[in-house]
């Protein structure tokens, strides 16, 4: 079945980037020009899916501004002449269906995907978390659609990450059944160093079916009162195959003060504007240091 929604949870603080995020919202804290959950939805857009479920939380409402029509830039860009930006704002708000569902608390990540049931209703579903930008020529989940044709369960995002920093990740045990894709066995959210049982990461891009959602309903909270994804995904393992692909593609946490760094210059490199001078001053910032 053809995937045709999209949930993008947006519902949550943003606490490790206070006191930026006191009054803006973390999904739109630009990488270069653009907020980072644009990124998401041209993502979305350029995969062909159709519709957009946005999680949203309060103070969250300036999300579902940025991506509206809005009259009195548009007339001002008129004004002044400025088609090219006004050609770049267009774009913007007709990139995607938008339905916007509050999280009334902000109870784990299982609860805010719960939230989009009645939107999505009984069909396959993508999830995309807005901290990981992924930059692909094919954009990651046009690549796990495409995987997704040919197999009957669910898909998650997988990637490679260095043996030291598996503790930072959900981790997949499993067997390697054709070129990118794995069977997962097992998950384990965030093991011991030293005890994880691979090297491949969830990243957040999944597609699910939408039995996730009764077993949602289910799933126990835990210790901080919250309803885990990872929780549900296990229980959904046993009722069917999950895979995981290991896509094609540069990610990078924009969720994490590190990761939003190293996106602003990645993204800022390839601007064609700012690329070139970019490129300068870090070149002559690495001479400086030396």
């Amino acid at each position: 079945m053809k995937v045709k929604k999209a949930v993008i949870p947006a519902a949550g603080l943003g606490t490790r980037f206070l006191p930026a995020t006191k009054v803006v919202p973390k999904e739109l804290l630009p990488i270069v020009d653009k907020p980072s959950i644009q990124y998401i939805m041209e993502e979305v857009a350029s995969a062909g899916i159709e519709e957009v479920i946005l999680i949203t939380g309060r103070e969250k409402g300036s999300i579902e501004d940025h991506f509206d029509t809005s009259i009195e830039l548009e007339n001002h860009l008129i004004k002044k002449g400025r088609r090219d930006l006004l050609k770049v704002v267009r774009e913007i708000s007709g990139m995607v269906t938008l339905v916007s569902v509050r999280q009334k608390e902000p109870l784990g990540l299982g609860h805010a995907i719960l939230c989009a049931k009645k939107v999505v209703g009984n069909e396959p579903f993508a999830v995309l978390l807005g901290d990981d930008l992924i930059d692909a020529k094919v954009p990651c989940i046009r690549q796990m659609m495409d995987v997704y044709q040919n197999m009957d369960g669910a898909l998650v995002a997988i990637q490679k990450v260095p043996g030291a920093e598996t503790h930072l990740y959900g981790i997949i045990k499993g067997k390697k059944v054709m070129d990118r894709v794995y069977s997962v066995d097992e998950m384990v959210e965030k093991p011991e160093k030293g005890k994880a049982p691979s090297n491949l990461a969830i990243i957040g891009r999944y597609i699910l079916p939408p039995r996730i959602f009764d077993i949602l309903e289910r799933v126990k909270p835990d210790r901080k009162g919250e309803i885990q994804l990872t929780d549900g995904l296990k229980e959904l393992n046993r009722e069917i195959l999950i895979y995981g692909y290991e896509f094609i593609g540069d990610r990078y946490d924009a969720g994490d003060k590190f990761g939003f760094l190293q996106a602003n210059l990645s993204f800022g490199l390839k601007h064609p504007e700012i690329g070139p001078k970019l490129k300068r001053f870090l070149k002559n910032l690495s001479l400086a240091v030396k």
